[in-house]
């Protein structure tokens, strides 16, 4: 006769007795889900006003010529509102193509290169534009 598992194998007792959600905690979306969850949330509420603003701004402005643009946006409070846009909108976009990659890509190289191409690349064209509006702000 076999004796018991639980004397073969002392540490698969303290794995078996757990609880389903013992198991689980620290796995998936549970580990940081929520703090993603706001983040995303945030951000689209404070690029709902930043969008607002941006696009009356740019009707506004709508026939004026390059010269009337660029001192627009040479204006500190332009150029900041400017700069608050572009990284909430990278930012916003990196967390969204983040749920979409992670809920829908099954390949795990697959994923995780396509998630470091994607926060690679709003890193790289977010600061990108910031390097833009600075340029027109100090340069003029």
């Amino acid at each position: 006769r076999r004796p018991p598992r639980s004397t073969l194998f002392p540490y698969t007792t303290l794995f078996r007795s757990r609880s389903a959600l013992g198991r689980v905690r620290g796995l998936g979306s549970a580990k940081d889900g929520v703090h993603h969850w706001w983040a995303e949330r945030l951000s689209a509420l404070a690029l709902i006003p930043l969008t607002v603003w941006f696009v009356a701004s740019v009707v506004s402005m709508a026939g004026a010529d390059y010269y009337a643009m660029r001192d627009w946006m040479g204006n500190p409070v332009v150029a900041g509102l400017l700069i608050l846009v572009v990284v909430t909108t990278f930012y916003h976009g990196a967390l969204a193509a983040q749920v979409v990659l992670e809920d829908y890509v099954h390949n795990e190289p697959v994923k995780w290169v396509a998630l470091l191409t994607v926060k690679a690349a709003s890193v790289l064209l977010g600061l990108t534009g910031v390097l833009a509006i600075l340029v027109v702000l100090f340069k003029g």
